[in-house]
């Protein structure tokens, strides 16, 4: 607790915090633990969006009035079951999509059921996979949950990273990941619990210009040579070629007729084709052999 104190910024001191980001445009972000802080974020601060720990996914009261803030969410689910998360959902659309009151029997799972509540989650929540250790062992990060759980919820994802170095959250990225959350401090040596496990700013500058890269070569999942590759077609494939001198109605066979670069000719896949047909024309050694035949 004195450790905590040691960190703890009073409300004011977020305001100058709300100018800084603004000035860089950067989108200001913080976590409310409490219903006061929760109010001091909504109706102060007005911030866009509201980030929910892992260690908060059972605490429903603060769930509920997150939601009926009508603010988008931010979710994180370290430490958590899928039924953990689903119950925290349903808690979510429940206040997306109810006046304020005392819910009643099964209010939430109803509420999560229902279309109205599914579309609620849809417009206002992601789901942050998390491994909730400081720093996380690489074994037990499980990005394939990322993909169990927007398969089974149909929410937008990402990734609370907490392990060293960016493999991971670069990994995450190439996973789908909509949102990394990445530990970023000055110095590492510092006290206190996170900032082992966290990015000097080198290395968090390194860990964007990775995830971009990863973004750009994500492609539309289409396969078709690129533009590059094309001027290297010719080049890298080959074509049907003479491998010594052919007379005209010779018959093509495996001695004879066989393949070598450039590709801009008759493709090798027509190797079979021409097995046992007679040449149409004369065939120097290493001459091409003409799409005419």
């Amino acid at each position: 607790l004195e450790m905590i104190r040691g960190f703890e910024l009073s409300f004011d001191a977020h305001r100058p915090l709300l100018d800084r980001c603004a000035g860089h445009g950067i989108d200001f972000l913080s976590t409310p633990f409490d219903h006061d802080s929760l109010a001091f974020l909504v109706e102060d601060l007005d911030v866009p969006r509201l980030k929910i720990g892992s260690g908060e996914i059972t605490n429903g009261p603060l769930l509920l009035a997150a939601a009926w803030t009508g603010k988008d969410i931010i979710l994180s689910t370290g430490m958590s079951t899928m039924a953990d998360v689903e119950a925290a959902l349903g808690v979510l659309a429940f206040g997306y999509t109810s006046p304020q009151g005392a819910p009643v029997s099964d209010a939430f799972a109803r509420a999560f059921a229902s279309d109205d509540g599914q579309r609620a989650l849809l417009a206002h929540v992601t789901l942050l996979h998390c491994t909730t250790e400081y720093p996380a062992p690489f074994d037990e990060i499980n990005l394939r949950a990322m993909t169990t759980l927007k398969e089974t919820f149909g929410l937008p994802i990402g990734l609370s990273d907490h392990s060293t170095g960016i493999a991971v959250p670069t990994a995450g990225a190439a996973l789908g990941a909509t949102i990394i959350e990445k530990h970023f401090t000055l110095d590492r040596t510092l006290p206190g619990p996170d900032h082992t496990a966290s990015l000097e700013p080198d290395e968090f500058s390194d860990m964007v210009d990775a995830i971009r890269q990863v973004e750009a070569a994500m492609g539309d999942g289409v396969k078709l040579p690129t533009p590059s590759e094309r001027k290297n077609m010719a080049v890298a494939r080959k074509s049907l070629v003479a491998l010594k001198p052919i007379n005209r109605g010779e018959t093509f066979d495996d001695k004879n007729l066989g393949a070598k670069r450039p590709g801009s000719g008759v493709s090798p896949m027509a190797y079979w084709r021409l097995l046992g047909h007679t040449a149409e024309t004369d065939y120097r050694q290493d001459e091409p052999i003409g799409a005419q035949e």
